[in-house]
């Protein structure tokens, strides 16, 4: 059982009812703090590994590379002899190749033809480029100047040496930490448990894609987005459905999925004429820190903790968001507020979302006092600027503005109207939706 304490009042410009969006952020990573070391952890193999958070330090078990071997293909010598020189004439005395060695030492006046990745035979520190060579049979000639001792050389443990952190503890392992283990033979890695998320749509009017429509009914679409974002930061999502717009049914949804998940997403049910409803059910289940922040789309967002017991403070307990139920909200609301949390909880290291500034050629209407997330069209001019457009109308309920952008346009609390020719931030879609 988790233990409850106060919501951080102190913050400064804490509103429960219109938050500003940097306080919010601010009370859920207080919050949303990683899962204790008794966590639970697994151990899965590199195919089984990307998106996975690691649970601990991966030290190398070798050099990496493991011996002195060849940038390039070229011949391998002594630089020694490019001291005073200017032209160096060289016999060839063998060839080496990756996995197949030159063992010998050659002589002062030797070298070795050499391919990239292969080792530096016994003897030789420095590569010529094959290409500022001219060889006649068994002899390379070439300007002294066209290399520096030591030059195109790849030391062992260049990249990596042995027992040096390859990876830290809290990384979201990428295709390239993949490739990185295999190069150390290991096959295996420890991850934490995947975070459990629970969500639900709430409404009488909502059907799920396939049913068919009764008049005023509509199809639920804020499932299938939340899935798939939820999906994306490969956490484990348990699909409780719709659920009614009754005190019993509400009820029952958040029990069962605090005892279900680590995080209980809803969308819907906490606008205006809902908020006294949830804010009593909430208030019996748990704690709420707020319900509204000063953002656009996602004015209605609640956040706090859930129990399943018969009181707050008892059984299991759950972080809340309550999202809104439009579906532009939903996703803006997700991405910058409930995003960074799941992150935290599912122990990945903080990184914080890279803001890109761009161009407007059109002016945008802002009222200060809000954060604003403008959909945009972002492309680059011809002196490679990014230069960036709205979809046109923002309503929270045009869904197909999100399909037709490729970034959000982000506009601070406290700027006002845009001008033709001022500079925004925006996030790139691209790795994030």
């Amino acid at each position: 059982m988790t233990t409850s304490k106060p919501f951080p009042g102190c913050i400064a410009q804490y509103d429960p009812n219109a938050l500003p969006v940097g306080a919010a952020q601010e009370i859920v990573r207080q919050w949303a703090t990683p899962r204790g070391h008794d966590a639970p952890v697994e151990r899965v193999g590199l195919f089984d590994a990307l998106d996975r958070v690691l649970a601990e330090d991966v030290v190398s078990p070798i050099d990496v590379p493991s011996h002195d071997n060849s940038a390039m293909d070229g011949y391998a010598f002594a630089g020694a002899c490019l001291d005073g020189a200017r032209e160096i004439d060289l016999s060839v005395i063998g060839a080496a190749l990756a996995g197949q060695p030159f063992l010998d030492t050659p002589g002062a006046a030797q070298c070795v033809r050499i391919m990239t990745g292969a080792l530096i035979p016994p003897g030789c520190d420095t590569v010529v480029p094959q290409e500022l060579v001219a060889r006649e049979g068994d002899a390379i000639r070439f300007a002294a100047s066209a290399v520096q001792p030591g030059q195109n050389r790849r030391l062992a443990g260049e990249d990596l040496a042995k027992g040096r952190p390859a990876l830290a503890a809290g990384r979201i392992m990428r295709a390239s930490d993949l490739g990185l283990l295999a190069s150390l033979g290991i096959a295996q890695v420890a991850v934490r448990r995947r975070l459990r998320v629970a969500f639900f749509s709430t409404g009488d009017e909502l059907r799920s894609a396939g049913e068919t429509l009764s008049p005023g009914s509509v199809y639920d679409s804020n499932r299938y987005t939340l899935y798939a974002m939820l999906r994306r930061l490969n956490v484990e999502p348990v699909d409780l459905g719709v659920v009614r717009d009754d005190r019993a049914s509400l009820d029952k949804a958040l029990r069962r999925a605090t005892e279900a998940a680590d995080v209980v997403i809803s969308s819907g049910g906490v606008s205006v004429g809902d908020a006294d409803f949830t804010r009593e059910l909430m208030n019996s289940l748990g704690d709420v820190a707020f319900w509204k922040i000063a953002m656009r789309p996602g004015r209605p967002l609640a956040f706090g903790r859930l129990w399943s017991g018969p009181r707050a403070g008892e059984g299991e307990s759950a972080l809340f968001f309550g999202l809104p139920g439009n579906p532009v909200a939903v996703m803006a609301t997700f991405y910058f507020i409930v995003r960074e949390a799941l992150l935290a909880m599912s122990g990945a290291t903080r990184e914080t979302l890279p803001l890109i500034q761009a161009v407007s050629p059109q002016p945008i209407r802002k009222r200060a006092g809000r954060t604003e997330f403008q959909r945009g069209i972002a492309r680059r001019d011809d002196q490679g600027r990014f230069v960036v457009v709205t979809t046109g109308p923002q309503g929270s309920g045009v869904l197909s503005s999100m399909s037709e952008a490729n970034c959000f346009i982000v506009l601070e609390h406290d700027r006002a109207d845009v001008d033709a020719g001022e500079t925004v931030d925006i996030l790139l879609f691209a790795g994030l939706i």
